[in-house]
Parts: C-alpha cells; structure tokens; sequence
C-alpha cells in the first residue's frame, strides 16, 4: 500500500509537469473507484490551470484556478507522468490530459483509490478536516508524543499508525522506527519514558525522510511518477526480514500479527 513516502515522491515527481498547465481534457475510463467519480468532474475541471501539487497525509492535492482535486491512491494505486499517446493499461483507469502534450494516468488494479474535487478549502473538507499532524512537521514532536501516549494502553506501533493522532507513518516505516528507536512494537504507549518518545519522534522523522529521498518502498505495485519503483526496500532493517539476522546483534528477526497487520522487530535490540 503507497503510504507517506510514495505519496510524496509521487507530488514531488509530478510537481514540474503539472503546475502551471492547463488541463486539456479528464478522461474516466473507469468511474467505479472506493467512491464513484463524479460524471461532471471532467466539464468542472476542462480548461483550468493547475496552480500547485500538493500533498495531506496520503491525499495529493491538486489546486485549479476554481477548486482542488483530491486523489488517493488507494492499497495499489500509482500516478505517472507518460506521453498524451501512450497506450493505455488494463488498470488505466483516469487520464489528465495536459497541454503540455503530457498527461497523468491513474493506475489502480484493486480500485480502492480514489479521485474527489472540492471547490471549498480542502483543509475541512470532510476526508482531510480529522486528520492529525504530518510526522515531518513542527506540531509533530517529542512533547506531542508525550502527550497523547500517557493514558493509552494500546501497542505503541497501533499508536503511531492511527490517522488521528498522526498521520502517514504506515506498517512499513512503523516497524522500521521502532527497530531505530529500540522499542518493541507491542509495548503498551502509556509505558514509554519521555526520552523514549523522543527518540521515537526522531526515528520517524528519519526513517521517512530516508524513504522520501529514496523514492519510496516498492514492494508490488507502487511505481513512482517517471514510472520507475522506490528503492527504501534495500534500506529495510527489520520489514519481511522474518527470520533474517538482525543487522545490529544477529538475532533473527521475527514477525507477528498485531491490529491485522504484520509486524516485523528484534527481541533483542528492542526491548
């Protein structure tokens, strides 16, 4: 599933051919997404200029002269940059065409992403209004954790993956920062100590920030803008390593369900 760091490589991979064009044409070859597109959004949004590409939580935000596009990518979903002939794909479901000569095309085998439009600020509009700090910025910090994990009995890593209290740090890098961070990932979160939650806050921070630069984890379907997969996955110190050497101690790595999800750590680094 693309999480934090594919969304954003993907803003940041789209950003210099989408800002400043005008939008030619929205072409839904397939509606039937986790919510059906909206059968006027292509007469809304011909003729517009795209003003920026950005990005909340998993959302990449595109701001037209008169509105905002909300995509989400989905569990498989990828956006990329090709030529306005390109032959379109079996899961090619949404093409913006671009005066450019370009277009962005939506590919999504399992259709659970998403393509929404608001002409209000997409700050309250009712996916976006809810969501938590971004974990890259300044709200998200050491006494913020702090806070919020005090009276919480739940397992740190189901912690830092709810979308309400912060959002974008998904199974992968969840598991990742808390091998950097030296937790167990089923540690009750009212049990960290605050230099804990401070070093937590740190290793998130680095671990996406790491995978941004990295172009994000590929681990089936996520592709980047320019087409290409995302390289993190050589960085992965714990994740589908079950059974592998840790690479601190030697121990083997083990894995667990926790919250439906697998989670990946070292017993003995991680206490």
């Amino acid at each position: 599933m693309p999480e934090l760091p594919e969304v954003e490589t993907t803003r940041r991979g789209i950003e210099p051919h989408v800002v400043g064009h005008c939008i030619r044409a929205l072409l839904v070859h397939e509606p039937r997404l986790r919510w059906r597109v909206a059968a006027d959004l292509p007469a809304r949004v011909a003729g517009q200029k795209i003003r920026a590409a950005g990005r909340r939580a998993k959302f990449l935000l595109l701001e037209l002269e008169r509105g905002t596009l909300l995509l989400h990518l989905g569990m498989s979903g990828n956006l990329r940059v090709v030529p306005a002939d390109a032959p379109r794909g079996k899961h090619d479901h949404i093409d913006l065409v671009l005066d450019s000569g370009e277009l962005l095309r939506f590919n999504d085998p399992r259709r659970f992403g998403s393509l929404l439009f608001t002409t209000g600020d997409p700050a309250v509009h009712p996916l976006l209004a809810a969501l938590a700090p971004e974990p890259l910025g300044d709200s998200f910090d050491a006494d913020y954790l702090w806070r919020i994990t005090r009276q919480r009995r739940v397992a740190v890593k189901q912690l830092i993956m709810n979308s309400r209290l912060v959002v974008g740090v998904g199974n992968i890098y969840a598991s990742e920062a808390l091998f950097r961070a030296r937790i167990r990932p089923g540690r009750e979160a009212r049990r960290l100590s605050r230099p804990e939650t401070a070093h937590l806050v740190r290793a998130i921070r680095r671990v996406l920030t790491n995978a941004v630069k990295a172009g994000g984890t590929t681990l089936r379907d996520y592709v980047g803008a320019d087409g290409t997969p995302g390289y993190f996955r050589q960085q992965l110190d714990v994740y589908k390593r079950e059974g592998q050497p840790c690479r601190r101690c030697r121990t083997p790595i083990r894995r667990r369900v926790q919250g439906q999800r697998a989670t990946y750590w070292c017993p003995e680094c991680q206490k």
